[in-house]
């Protein structure tokens, strides 16, 4: 699997992982919200709607919503409504002005279920229509036509699995060491309103975005 073409995928796609975006702002967000355990499950279930993407791309299913308008526009409706939805209760969240709970930052009781991080994190991934465009356009440029499509396609996308992960729990740990300046109201507010602002404009710049020709 480690061929002539594996080197420029894993520069590409570490540069790639570095770029701030959605999956960076709901990290963030929900290590704030409950400390390095959801900012940890929520990189983690990110990184596992890869593996989604990359199945589907190999069985041409990406294709199949590239050439469909209305498939395509069904997926990408979803996914922006999703992170209208996300954003929608940021704001909320400032609006009350609670302060962050601190979580396992402080090793304090769990704010939040386990499975909301998770369920948030590979929801935001999988809903994500640009994702199924970006594999669908990338990963064929690093599979030659004698490999297995889709077992290549896997193990390409659990490189990115690991990359996108090493970078996203770095900024779990930088952002759950500032555990007292987390929990002022004043930063809950500023840091709750913020994300859910950008997550609301990512989601309408996405519902509004035309089919890729």
């Amino acid at each position: 699997m480690v061929d002539a073409q594996f080197w420029p995928f894993l520069i590409a796609i570490t540069l790639l992982s570095m770029s701030p975006g959605v999956d960076t702002l709901l990290v963030i967000r929900n290590t704030a919200r409950g400390g390095v355990r959801d900012g940890v499950l929520t990189s983690l279930a990110i990184c596992c709607g890869l593996f989604v993407h990359a199945t589907i791309s190999a069985l041409g299913i990406s294709l199949i919503l590239l050439q469909s308008a209305w498939a395509f526009s069904a997926l990408k409706l979803a996914g922006a409504g999703y992170l209208v939805w996300l954003g929608i209760n940021g704001l909320l969240a400032a609006r009350r002005g609670q302060g962050l709970p601190l979580g396992s930052v402080q090793g304090g009781q769990e704010a939040v279920p386990i499975w909301r991080p998770m369920r948030e994190g590979l929801l935001s991934n999988v809903l994500n229509p640009k994702t199924v465009v970006f594999y669908m356009a990338f990963l064929p440029q690093f599979i030659a036509p004698t490999d297995p499509a889709l077992l290549k396609s896997l193990w390409l996308a659990g490189v990115h699995f690991v990359v996108a992960n090493v970078w996203q729990i770095a900024i779990v740990f930088m952002v759950g060491s500032a555990g007292r300046w987390l929990g002022s109201r004043l930063f809950a507010r500023v840091l709750n309103g913020a994300t859910g602002a950008v997550l609301i404009l990512f989601g309408v710049r996405l519902a509004l975005e035309r089919q890729p020709a």
